[in-house]
């Protein structure tokens, strides 16, 4: 057995000095996935800093009309949040679907966004891993890979982003704030969920010790009409096969306005910005969307296990953006 020493924090400055300067010291919240890591021996930290305590699980409007969310959120309050489900029902409808009631009490929103990919061969110390242990190959690109990713992968990592509602905050435009040894920083979404290419172990651009302290989402009129949709293998709380996390509006037929994201297929949660260029300004109809989909979808690099995974992307953008639309049309003037 490993030792493993624990100190609580009382305040974001003091945890952040005690785990920067610690190289073998992390930050512990709600622990839903830290504690199955250490226990599977995949995670090795010296010394946990225990950040429940920091005033960070606020929820608040800021004065533009978006959302602050603060970091130790948890995922049911920022789920039944009247804020939340009025402006951005998408946000409640993926943290819903993202995990079990228990769970939910638990997982804050700050480590929902850090949670690792549910790739066996990561989760077992003994299989090759470069995300786990750089170097030493990606056992899933010739082994079991019917979950894994087919948008945003290298020969170096095909793990799938495994967070729902991170998939809702790309689509948007939401920023991370996190303070670090040196200071205050802001990162766009599409900054903060690093692709794999040669370094897979590296996920993030955060320092060692930087620590996320909110997330904000802008004002977005868009939102109020979004969903969540999540296709899995069953419905009591498995991961996404695809997902798409959407938002539209649409006048005279056109569509004015659009945000999409995919998960379950990308290595990050992933803004189909192709789907949003072909759309906007094209008729939002069945054959438009089928079209922007597969422009989406046009770089997917699938294994022979997850082949499928591409036209099941497409049908779920499909479904997702018809269903809004439909809900458009039938909403009265």
């Amino acid at each position: 057995m490993r030792p493993i020493s624990y100190s609580r924090a009382t305040d974001a400055a003091t945890a952040v000095a005690a785990v920067s300067s610690d190289p073998t010291s992390e930050f512990l919240a709600g622990g839903t996935t830290e504690i199955d890591l250490l226990r599977q021996n995949v995670l090795h930290p010296r010394r946990l800093v225990d950040i429940n305590r920091l005033p960070l699980a606020d929820i608040e409007t800021t004065r533009e009309g978006g959302l602050r969310i603060g970091a130790l959120a948890r995922m049911s309050e920022v789920a039944a949040s009247p804020l939340v489900r009025e402006r951005f029902p998408m946000i409640c409808q993926a943290l819903e679907l993202g995990a079990s009631a228990q769970l939910r009490h638990m997982a804050s929103m700050g480590g929902n966004l850090l949670q690792r990919v549910r790739c066996p061969y990561y989760r077992d110390a003994q299989s090759p891993c470069n995300k786990r242990d750089p170097g030493t190959g990606c056992s899933a690109v010739e082994g079991f890979s019917r979950n894994h990713a087919v948008l945003g992968v290298s020969e170096h990592c095909i793990a799938a982003h495994p967070s729902d509602v991170a998939v809702a905050l790309a689509a948007l435009d939401a920023r991370v704030h996190t303070l670090g040894p040196h200071g205050e920083r802001t990162y766009a979404f599409d900054d903060f969920f690093l692709l794999p290419g040669d370094s897979p172990h590296r996920e993030h651009p955060l320092e060692h010790g930087e620590l996320i302290t909110a997330i904000e989402v802008p004002a977005t009129p868009v939102a109020r009409h979004s969903l969540y949709l999540k296709v899995r293998d069953r419905e009591s709380y498995e991961f996404a096969l695809a997902s798409v996390a959407a938002a539209v509006s649409v006048v005279d037929g056109t569509v004015a306005d659009l945000r999409v994201a995919l998960g379950g297929v990308a290595t990050t949660p992933w803004r189909a910005r192709r789907i949003e260029d072909f759309l906007i300004g094209a008729p939002a109809n069945r054959d438009t969307f089928a079209q922007a989909a597969r422009v989406e979808l046009a770089d997917a690099r699938p294994t022979l296990m997850n082949a499928f995974k591409v036209e099941l992307a497409r049908r779920t953008v499909v479904r997702a953006l018809e269903t809004l639309v439909g809900d458009t049309s039938r909403s009265p003037a």
